[in-house]
């Protein structure tokens, strides 16, 4: 079977690998669609901090089970996705049932080779039911898990405002699932496009540009002179998350779901006078998922909209580099396995 590998950074090559048989406590998948996340871009662009090469990346994932052991409820040729952080179980954070950050955590397509491939082996605790959705919308769960999680993180409460910094995939998702959580939403980001697409499609009613404004007077203006009570970072952008402390209100909370090689620098006074927390979160569980798939059944999202650019598993090689530049508007890829 074919396997896109990212060999190093900059450079995709097609692989002929074996297809994996059915082992005890795994299943068997025959993947139908792949979305490309920041992770990816971020591996091809050498600056993910947990990726090494060479690796087959993905981990957004739709797919047809075909075979299984270990599990009950499901059935063959059931459409699926799976939770793609593989936990030991043991660790402290298992234990006390954070298993989205695993002392041993290994998280396909970043760790160990992901989904972009015909076939995928993977442990069938795992698993998730499709539900009758959409093989586009459940490739479209974890990213949405993650969005999801990092507003449980933040404890959005209604009515409280809520600054999404980055207007990307997971920001919009932060955003729809801040909204559900009766927060009132603001995005911040330099890209015009994406600002639009949050007000026109996600009806975001505050879209600042962060390049042409002074945020900081506007954030008071809209925020009655509080500041925004939750700022949540989508943008893994040393100087955004850093510049992003000086928005917090007093009392507020500030959660890093973006992730970046270095290290983070703030004034100490000035987040100490404001008693703020920081907090990071990483991945999602399956409390996360499953919030996710049900809000997508009940129509309370429609993360489709997401989807800017398909492209056939043939063509993601030639294609990807392309979805790094701001100019061709991506906000979601998705691949179309043949």
């Amino acid at each position: 079977m074919k396997a896109l590998v990212c060999a190093e950074p900059g450079r995709f090559e097609y692989e002929d690998i074996s297809r994996p048989a059915l082992t005890k406590g795994n299943a068997v998948l025959q993947i139908k669609r792949v979305g490309i996340c920041g992770t990816d871009l971020h591996a091809f662009e050498g600056t993910q901090p947990y990726f090494s090469y060479p690796r087959i990346i993905g981990h957004e994932v739709a797919a047809d089970l075909l075979e299984l052991d270990g599990v009950n409820g499901f059935s063959e040729d059931e459409k699926v996705t799976f939770i793609p952080y593989f936990n030991c179980n043991n660790c402290i954070a298992c234990r006390s049932g954070k298993p989205n950050c695993c002392v041993a955590l290994q998280v396909s397509g970043v760790h160990i080779n992901g989904g972009m491939v015909e076939y995928l082996s993977v442990p069938s605790n795992t698993l998730i039911s499709g539900y009758g959705l959409s093989y586009d919308e459940l490739a479209l769960a974890e990213p949405l898990a993650i969005a999801a999680h990092g507003v449980a993180r933040a404890g959005v409460m209604k009515n409280e405002f809520v600054l999404v910094v980055g207007a990307g995939p997971i920001g919009l998702g932060v955003m729809e699932f801040a909204r559900l959580a009766g927060g009132n939403v603001i995005a911040l980001d330099i890209n015009e496009s994406r600002l639009s697409f949050c007000q026109e499609k996600l009806g975001v009613k505050y879209a600042i540009n962060a390049s042409a404004s002074d945020t900081k007077a506007i954030l008071k203006e809209i925020t009655n002179g509080d500041m925004p009570s939750i700022v949540i970072d989508a943008t893994g952008n040393l100087k955004a998350i850093n510049h992003s402390f000086q928005y917090l209100a007093h009392g507020a909370r500030y959660v890093l779901i973006g992730l970046q090689k270095d290290e983070i620098t703030f004034s100490h006074p000035e987040f100490h006078k404001r008693e703020a927390s920081l907090m990071s979160s990483r991945n999602a569980t399956r409390k996360d998922f499953e919030y996710v798939i049900d809000c997508m059944h009940k129509k309370l999202i429609n993360p489709r909209v997401f989807i800017t650019h398909r492209v056939k598993f043939s063509e993601v090689k030639d294609n990807f580099a392309g979805w790094l530049n701001p100019d061709n508007h991506v906000i979601k890829a998705m691949v179309e396995m043949e």
